[in-house]
């Protein structure tokens, strides 16, 4: 007999990434020589059972062939449509024993081809989440399997993890094809067409795609269905009318699979190549990939990551969600741009204009894939070449910034649990005796009514209306929290809110046309569909009967994911494709409709499924417009949920983090991402909102808190208090110093502001904008710039009084006493005492301080003191955006002053009336290396002080009066400076 061993799973070995046969190992059996030769076969005696064997070997031996010959059909490779094995060969009788050959053979030619592929380079196939991949399964999608040797505990990879991927494309993968291209007024516009179906449901065979050379450094392509319209995301955008001339970028256009390369012309480096994996164009499937000139992408928000993406598998889902701030996990907002930095410095950008659920995959080759489910595909390339223009180019597109309202950028104060309005009076006071700096107090949902909109607890916060006025008397503001979803089972009668939303149709829909219920802070609510101006003109009709009651100064937007505590609504969600599409990225919860509406919900311009994740954006919208017309000035916003463009109306704030000392590092990054992203108005709850926060983080975060572009601290309800006044003497000095740093260099964060809004720069800059042929600074995330010239590097570990910083090359001065150090691109431990952040001035600058104050509306009325950080030839400049802080589009209507500082060659910008209200009272010099014997200003003597490194003395002249002057000349000794 012959007997066969059992193999173990142990046993089974791969090699060279490819799963072995298994085979039946038999034992070797002994065969008895012959007795005798004969020429004539020898007839065996013949028996029942010996004939019985025989039969049964034969038998075996079929079935045997049978099933092998199945075993390698299955596997074989298609190039028909997927789930259908191949016909049999043109000529060739369909014999069993033939087509196993032919398949064999086949199958190991597809397995080789599939194996030169590099395994970085495997774009998946199947990245479907919870299912075990198996080749039965990859090899149906006509796709290659090869399992990632060494092997994993498990012979099959669960798809949706981190990794390379088992299931990948081939080469020959079925896509489009470009069958003719034509020339238009913008650039070029081609049919594809696709032969084969793939495996999702809805394929779109015909699409469209257009090309067009927007600018010289803006390239747009749109691929759409010509058949039929699709959603396409609601933003206003350009709308270019010729040919770009003289474009930096050069398209390559293959036919066969359809593919585009763009490459910088000055360079050749390739910043799109989507030939590196197949285009899919379904209903609710539409992918496509690109390899990078790099590793070096930021931006893909939000997301709790490094500033710097991690390109090891690394699955990014986009799909607005309340959550608290957590590594790889969709988040609140929703932002499908990166910044890509290449070889030698050059930059370029990339943008996906769609709303609709999506992954961005990043795989190290480096490649990344765009796969979303829903909308066109509409995406924008940005050449630069800076990373700085990149940006302005990408905000040329979305929109800029608004200019905020100046006390936007004073100490905000908010937490939940005041529990009462004189709780919040308090806590005000008592900052005010310490002599803390602050212009904002806000309240959370704990004002309200039973949590209700457009309404005060009228027993706990009875005296709001003369707390708020009590602010205004001090120079301070007020902000109210203000959820979108709307009680609905008042009394009939009782909540104007609803009822008059029910009579105006203001709700969101469910499938039925029905008003769609879900639950709030509130208990059951209805939420407004912002989409509709219907909706516009109710919420500024309840905010105008609410501010009558309370007069507040600016909204805090919350929950307006927007978020539900159930999944969908009270009466679920219909089981259809919008609920449970054939792919869904990886969402929290795994469901579209999780702690959500339904996807099927009907709203005025389309259904959720595909407006879901512009809800913040446009409830922004709808908020600042309200607020410019209630109190005609700069309207204050902050948003927890944005979408691209949301910059225009709002600010955001990094959500709900935690009082860890790893939420205060990922904040930087967070910062840095969102000024990228064009919202520069963004900050993290300083102290952090949940758990109780310690002493020493708290002083740590406040001092980091003190450069974020937006400041507020906030923490949750049973936490115990976390403003400055709640700590120690040492602590609250600390934080103390901390904001009144801010306050003083009011003039440099404003004039940011105002180039952010003009020109779309960054507030927040990371230090790789600046020095972008130092790659050192491509991955820091643990320091940040201020416009070009101050540098911060916060303490982010408990226990140590030094930080270690990188300083890129040059001269960098100590803000504090001009002691200059000299780097060549190196890291430096610095001396960091608890009541101490590191700040540093770059070579080169002049920023504008004032002495501050309790309010930035005393600040900002304070003289102006210079200080001059000169390089080595003694230049240095700087400037100063002046108005009057709140008025809307000062500078488009002309109502401002602009002053550029220039140390030996000055000049005068733009004059106005407000530089009337300010003096310069005094100035210093940084680098001026030997005490001089005199200082003259203007040929007269000027007391001076000198100390190492720094001369300072006193101008006193009005801003006017040197705008008429033109220059100052200061005399050092025996050199002059004009300034």
């Amino acid at each position: 007999m012959v007997s066969y061993k059992r193999l173990n799973p142990e046993d089974v070995q791969f090699s060279s990434g490819v799963l072995s046969e298994l085979r039946p190992v038999q034992e070797e059996v002994a065969v008895p020589e012959p007795e005798e030769a004969s020429l004539l076969p020898r007839r065996p005696p013949c028996s029942i059972t010996t004939g019985l064997l025989v039969i049964g070997c034969l038998l075996l031996l079929l079935c045997g062939g049978w099933l092998l010959g199945t075993m390698f059909w299955l596997h074989g490779s298609s190039n028909q449509q997927p789930h259908k094995p191949p016909p049999p060969a043109s000529g060739q009788p369909p014999d069993s024993k033939v087509r196993t050959r032919v398949d064999d053979a086949a199958a190991a030619s597809r397995r080789d081809a599939c194996s030169l592929t590099p395994a970085e380079w495997r774009f998946d196939c199947y990245p479907e989440r919870g299912v075990v991949v198996t080749r039965e399964l990859c090899e149906a999608r006509n796709c290659c399997f090869i399992p990632v040797s060494p092997p994993s505990s498990s012979a099959t990879r669960p798809s949706g993890k981190n990794g390379v991927p088992w299931c990948f494309y081939s080469q020959d993968f079925p896509s489009y094809s470009l069958v003719s291209l034509k020339d238009t007024v913008l650039g070029q516009k081609g049919k594809l067409v696709k032969d084969v179906k793939t495996y999702y449901p809805g394929d779109i065979l015909t699409v469209e795609a257009e090309i067009r050379y927007e600018t010289d450094t803006r390239l747009r392509v749109r691929i759409t269905d010509p058949s039929s319209s699709r959603f396409e995301v609601p933003i206003s955008v350009p709308t270019a009318t010729k040919k770009a001339e003289n474009p930096d970028y050069v398209v390559e256009i293959s036919k066969q699979p359809f593919s585009l390369v763009v490459k910088r012309k000055s360079t050749g480096a390739v910043l799109l190549n989507t030939a590196v994996a197949p285009l899919f164009y379904a209903d609710q499937f539409l992918q496509f990939s690109t390899s990078l000139p790099s590793e070096f992408i930021y931006g893909l928000g939000e997301h709790r990551s490094t500033f710097l993406h991690d390109f090891n598998w690394n699955t990014l889902t986009m799909w607005a969600r309340d959550v608290p701030p957590m590594e790889k996990t969709n988040l609140y907002g929703v932002h499908p741009f990166y910044l890509a930095m290449e070889d030698g410095g050059n930059a370029h950008g990339f943008f996906l204009l769609n709303s609709n659920a999506m992954d961005v995959v990043l795989q190290p080759s480096p490649a990344l894939t765009w796969r979303t489910i829903g909308g066109i595909l509409d995406f924008y390339v940005f050449l630069g070449p800076s990373p700085g223009s990149v940006i302005e180019q990408y905000l040329e597109v979305i929109g800029h910034p608004a200019m905020p309202i100046y006390w936007a950028l004073g100490y905000h104060l908010c937490r939940w649990g005041y529990s009462t309005s004189n709780n919040t009076w308090e806590v005000v006071k008592s900052l005010r005796n310490y002599g803390i700096p602050q212009d904002v107090q806000w309240n959370d949902i704990d004002y309200m009514d039973k949590s209700m909109d457009f309404t005060y607890d009228s027993t706990k916060f009875d005296t709001l209306p003369d707390l708020v006025k009590d602010l205004h008397a001090h120079d301070q503001r007020y902000v109210i929290m203000m959820d979108p979803a709307i009680s609905s089972t008042q009394p009939e009668g009782s909540y104007w809110p609803f009822d008059e939303g029910l009579k105006r149709g203001v709700f969101i829909k469910d499938a039925e046309g029905k008003t769609l219920i879900g639950k709030v802070w509130p208990g059951l609510t209805a939420y407004p569909d912002f989409s509709d101006e219907v909706t516009h003109e109710w919420w500024y009709d309840n905010l105008q009967k609410f501010h009558e009651k309370v007069p507040f100064d600016g909204l805090w937007i919350d929950m307006n994911e927007p978020s539900n505590f159930l999944d969908g609504s009270t009466n679920g969600c219909p089981s259809n494709s919008l609920e449970n599409p054939p792919y869904t990225p990886g969402v929290l919860g795994g469901l579209l409709r999780a702690k959500t509406v339904c996807a099927t919900a009907q709203q005025k311009m389309s259904i959720h499924y595909n407006m879901h994740s512009l809800y913040g954006l446009m409830e922004a919208k709808a908020s600042a417009s309200a607020l410019k017309r209630i109190v005609p000035k700069r309207p204050f916003v902050i948003s927890r949920s944005t979408f691209p463009s949301q910059g225009m109306y709002s600010g955001h704030w990094l959500g709900d983090n935690r009082s860890l000392w790893k939420d205060l590092y990922t904040s930087i990054s967070g910062i840095l991402t969102f000024n990228l992203l064009g919202m520069p108005l963004v900050g993290a709850d300083i102290c952090g909102f949940s758990e109780e926060p310690e002493e020493e983080l708290c002083v740590r975060w406040t001092q980091l808190g003190a450069f974020y572009p937006f400041t507020r601290n906030h923490n949750a309800i049973d936490m115990k208090p976390q403003d400055p006044t709640a700590f120690s003497p040492l602590a609250r000095t600390a934080m103390k110093q901390a904001l009144l740093l801010r306050y003083s260099l009011f003039p440099v964060l404003y004039t940011l502001f105002h180039h952010a809004h003009v020109h779309g720069h960054t507030v927040a800059r990371p230090l790789m904008f600046e020095f972008t042929s130092d790659v050192k600074t491509y991955g820091i995330d643990k320091q940040f710039l201020w416009g070009k010239s101050l540098l911060v590097t916060p303490v982010l570990d408990p226990g140590v009084d030094y930080v270690v910083g990188y300083f890129p090359e040059g001269l960098w001065y100590d803000y504090y006493t001009g002691i200059s150090m000299r780097s060549k691109g190196e890291e430096l431990k610095l001396h960091a005492p608890l009541d101490k952040i590191n700040l540093h001035l770059r070579e080169g600058f002049v920023i504008p301080i004032q002495t501050p104050n309790l309010t930035l509306w005393v600040s900002s009325g304070q003289p102006l003191h210079l200080v001059s950080a000169l390089s080595d030839d003694g230049s240095a400049s700087g400037d100063l955006f002046w108005d009057d802080g709140e008025s809307i589009d000062t500078y488009e209507t002309d109502q401002y002053a602009y002053i550029i500082f220039n140390v030996m060659t000055s000049q005068v910008l733009h004059n106005n009336v407000e530089a009337t209200y300010i003096t310069v009272e005094s100035a210093s010099f940084y680098g001026v290396k030997e005490k001089p014997n005199k200082v003259l200003v203007n040929s007269q003597d000027a007391p001076f002080t000198y100390r190492e490194n720094q001369v300072r003395f006193g101008v006193m002249r009005h801003l006017a009066f040197m705008l008429l002057l033109k220059q100052q000349h200061i005399w050092l000794g025996n050199k002059m400076y004009e300034l």
